[in-house]
């Protein structure tokens, strides 16, 4: 691993930039909390995750093809480093044993860091084709991993799939399987805290996020969709969504109501909750990472197991 102190400024705070739409809002955010900015000087930062068993987080450089870990009780100028190489990784999550998991965009695979610090391929086709460019992933508490495959990062290669869709990889019984079709770029994704729905953000011409119940086939008709779109999507414990939009970090209630925004200095790509209780909310943002304070815990990633 190798240092980045040249990226790592000392934290800076900045001044809250919160408007409130309904007053539930309030139960989430003080309106007066400070966002610090904990790195910057990078090139496209995603994907960010919560390790509680390292109590660091991870999250990915695209264009730098790297990934990242931030540890809050390292020296300052120790605190950021750039841990190993990717082939333009996006989205990352835990299984239901902590262990890390990640899409690739340009390898077009899902993989799995392994203990001695190689990575496994889980997943890289559908139907005996190339999947597109895996964007982010999830793990339900079954252990099937959820993922999103979009064209972003494909580039100027060939599209093999027919679409661009949302899959369900069952780890047990290698099925790789379509569970959702309508939509243009389908991105961000996230179950409710008691797996029973599932959200996914549309971020191509569309621009919105659909709630789903979760049934044996895969997915139903959308319960609602939020309008306005979204890159990455988080649930907290309560089941309220904060997602990383155009305008900041969007909060919505259970029934899709907007609840609160908090404007950060960059247009933020996605989010996790963190520390040790889970009351910080960290959010990738172009060329920094932000955080700030938020009142009520984030779901737990990875989610307890199914009994």
């Amino acid at each position: 691993m190798r240092t980045l102190p040249f990226v790592l400024l000392a934290v800076s705070t900045l001044p809250a930039q919160v408007t409130f739409h309904n007053d539930r809002g309030k139960e989430l955010l003080a309106a007066d909390v400070r966002i610090e900015r904990i790195a910057t000087g990078l090139k496209f930062t995603e994907g960010a995750v919560w390790i509680p068993a390292e109590k660091v987080l991870v999250f990915s450089d695209i264009p730098a093809k790297v990934w990242l870990r931030w540890n809050p009780e390292a020296k300052e100028a120790e605190r950021l480093v750039q841990w190993k190489p990717s082939a333009a990784s996006n989205g990352n999550t835990l299984d239901l044993d902590g262990t890390l998991l990640s899409c690739q965009h340009e390898a077009r695979n899902l993989v799995r860091h392994e203990a001695d610090g190689t990575t496994k391929v889980l997943v890289d086709a559908h139907d005996g084709k190339p999947l597109n460019s895996p964007n982010d992933l999830m793990v339900r508490s079954d252990g099937t991993v959820w993922f999103t495959d979009p064209t972003y990062g494909l580039g100027k290669r060939e599209k093999a799939q027919a679409g661009n869709f949302v899959y369900r990889f069952d780890p047990k019984t290698k099925e790789v399987k379509v569970v959702q079709r309508d939509f243009d770029m389908p991105n961000g994704l996230c179950f409710s805290p008691d797996q029973s729905r599932l959200y996914v953000a549309d971020s191509g011409s569309k621009q919105r996020v659909g709630a789903f119940p979760v049934v044996a086939e895969g997915l139903g008709e959308a319960t609602f969709w939020l309008e306005g779109g979204a890159d990455g999507i988080r649930c907290d414990a309560a089941g309220n969504l904060w997602t990383t939009a155009r305008d900041g970090v969007r909060v919505y209630g259970t029934d899709g109501v907007h609840l609160a925004t908090v404007k950060l200095p960059e247009n933020p790509s996605n989010c996790a909750f963190g520390g040790s209780d889970l009351l910080t909310l960290f959010v990738t943002a172009r060329t920094s990472v932000y955080s700030f304070a938020v009142r009520t815990a984030g779901a737990p990633v990875p989610a307890a197991k199914a009994k």
